[in-house]
């Protein structure tokens, strides 16, 4: 799993870094998306997940949850954070 998130959020930066036309990710670190559309999308999957564990659909879980973090990673990103501060707040919390 580390290795994924890992991978995922490289992937990330480098949408960020490069900005290419037909990405929706760097799509999210324009002004034509920002920041409010990846808040905006945040609270949506996590309404969507609350509502797929209340039908207890382990399918839409998994789905929502991923939903969930990828939006994270992006906000971390158009925050300047690295994953390692994510996993740091993590290992301190164990």
């Amino acid at each position: 799993m580390d290795d994924t998130l890992e991978e995922l959020f490289d992937v990330i930066e480098d949408r960020k870094e490069r900005l290419p036309e037909d990405s929706y990710t760097a799509s999210l670190f324009t002004h034509e998306k920002g920041e409010n559309a990846v808040l905006e999308k945040l609270g949506e999957e996590t309404t969507e997940l609350v509502l797929a564990a209340k039908d207890d659909d382990s399918d839409e879980i998994a789905y929502e949850s991923a939903d969930i973090v990828y939006h994270l990673l992006v906000l971390l990103s158009m925050k300047g954070m690295e994953l390692e501060d994510l996993e740091a707040e993590l290992e301190a919390r164990r």
